[in-house]
């Protein structure tokens, strides 16, 4: 039997959930996510970007998210993120306004405008607290007031599921989770009795992984993505020495101490003495 594919891979993601022969797998993973939000089931969506052969990792540019619409007309987009993109929640506002004001036609009223959900899996902890899935809403911050019921976003943070604390619950969001981040063969009966949907997804994903063509479009963006990654961790880490550089050369000119301009900065020694010499 082929070695398992991730289906953390936004291409292969997009795969399982995002075609029409598995939109009962998008609704059942939907309404997973949102029973932890207290809010009613999806009977029905529409596919507004269906995965097609388009989708194939050869374009470097392919945008790999799910859009979907439900009966009522509310927007939803699910993006899985296999690495750290940083700026993540400037990112996913930016996305979350883009998504919302495209609704609008020329000439209609703002009252036309419906509820926009993103949905973030995360492949790496991205806020500071202990929750796999965080919910958030636009609230007062004392009362609690809605200021509008429009934005919902929900971060599902992978490495925050500790399978040891997370058991498997019976038609829980957990046991999607616990599919995607890799949980081995041996666990997936178990997971599709408690939820009979998953073994559809957990179908698909043994399918594709023994297609020769998929492997190959799948690796091909797999290569891109490390690749992608390690040129952003590069330009990460010379923009925060670049930042540590500056805020070091600026202590020098007000006369700090070495000690507290290396604490401050970040910077070794030997470099704050190196600038010292150059300025």
């Amino acid at each position: 039997m082929a070695e398992l594919l991730d289906p953390r891979n936004d291409f292969l993601f997009k795969r399982i959930f995002g075609s029409e022969e598995n939109r009962d797998v998008l609704i059942t993973f939907l309404n997973r996510t949102f029973a932890e939000a207290n809010r009613p089931s999806l009977t029905e969506i529409h596919l507004l970007n269906p995965y097609t052969d388009k989708d194939a990792p050869r374009d470097k540019q392919s945008i790999l998210d799910i859009r979907a619409k439900t009966s009522e007309g509310e927007m939803i987009n699910i993006e899985m993120q296999l690495f750290n993109k940083y700026d993540t929640e400037k990112r996913t506002l930016f996305y979350w306004s883009k998504l919302y004001s495209g609704q609008l036609q020329e000439g209609q009223p703002y009252k036309a405008l419906k509820k926009c959900v993103t949905i973030n899996i995360l492949n790496f902890s991205f806020l500071p607290n202990e929750q796999y899935h965080n919910i958030f809403h636009l609230r007062e911050e004392r009362s609690g007031i809605s200021l509008s019921d429009d934005i919902e976003l929900h971060f599902l943070e992978l490495p925050k599921l500790d399978v040891s604390k997370h058991s498997i619950q019976e038609g829980g969001l957990v046991n999607w989770l616990l599919f995607l981040k890799g949980t081995q063969r041996n666990q997936w009966e178990v997971l599709s009795m408690n939820e009979p949907v998953l073994k559809k997804a957990m179908d698909t994903l043994e399918f594709l992984s023994q297609d020769a063509e998929v492997r190959q479009l799948y690796e091909a963006r797999q290569r891109y993505l490390h690749d992608e990654a390690s040129i952003r961790e590069g330009a990460f880490a010379e923009g925060e020495y670049t930042k540590a550089i500056k805020i070091a050369s600026k202590m020098l000119k007000m006369g700090v101490d070495l000690s507290v301009i290396i604490e401050a900065s970040g910077l070794s020694e030997a470099q704050v003495l190196k600038l010292q010499k150059e300025s």
